[in-house]
């Protein structure tokens, strides 16, 4: 028979076991905060990712997305360049070079929608009828309508056919409808 006698020190063994925890606990802290300083949402936000490259193109799946953020932040956007499609949409008040590049963004299940769209300044856009679809290419401005808003300073457009995405969804999960009654 063979009787091994282990004497085992525990004030040791507790020192061992702290020292470990600690150098874990500071292993985590300092991943922790390589991950804060050093963090992708510390870059830019994918949709001004998008708008601070030459023309950027705005499609049906990210209007009114885009549509919100220049409005919300126009001055970030200022001198920015956007190529889109939409109707040629006006209301009474327009000087005969202003439209609205609108589409019809649905806000309820019953497919009730409203109009939206970015105000545009084009010398000549009379020629254009109001429901045509259109293509233009133009750069933010601050312009006045009823207050300060974004305008497109339009350089190029043409006709387009009615897209096969004619209309576009609210922003993502920020939109609060304003009446019950549309």
């Amino acid at each position: 028979m063979f009787i091994c006698n282990f004497k085992i020190n525990s004030k040791k063994v507790f020192k061992i076991i702290f020292i470990i925890l600690l150098i874990l606990v500071l292993v985590m802290c300092g991943f922790g905060m390589y991950k804060v300083f050093h963090n992708e949402e510390n870059e830019l936000p994918d949709l001004e990712k998008t708008l601070k490259g030459q023309v950027n193109v705005i499609s049906a799946s990210n209007y009114t997305n885009v549509l919100q953020e220049v409005h919300s932040n126009l001055d970030t956007y200022v001198g920015m360049r956007i190529r889109f499609i939409g109707y040629v949409y006006r209301v009474y008040d327009f000087t005969p070079e202003q439209f609205v590049l609108a589409r019809q963004m649905i806000i309820s299940s019953d497919m009730q929608a409203v109009v939206v769209g970015f105000l545009c300044h084009l010398n000549g856009a009379d020629k254009y009828n109001d429901g045509a679809w259109v293509e233009a290419e133009g750069t933010i401005t601050k312009g006045d309508y009823h207050g300060e808003i974004p305008v497109i300073e339009i350089d190029s457009i043409k006709e387009v056919t009615t897209p096969s995405e004619e209309y576009v969804y609210p922003p993502d999960d920020t939109y609060v409808a304003t009446s019950s009654s549309l």
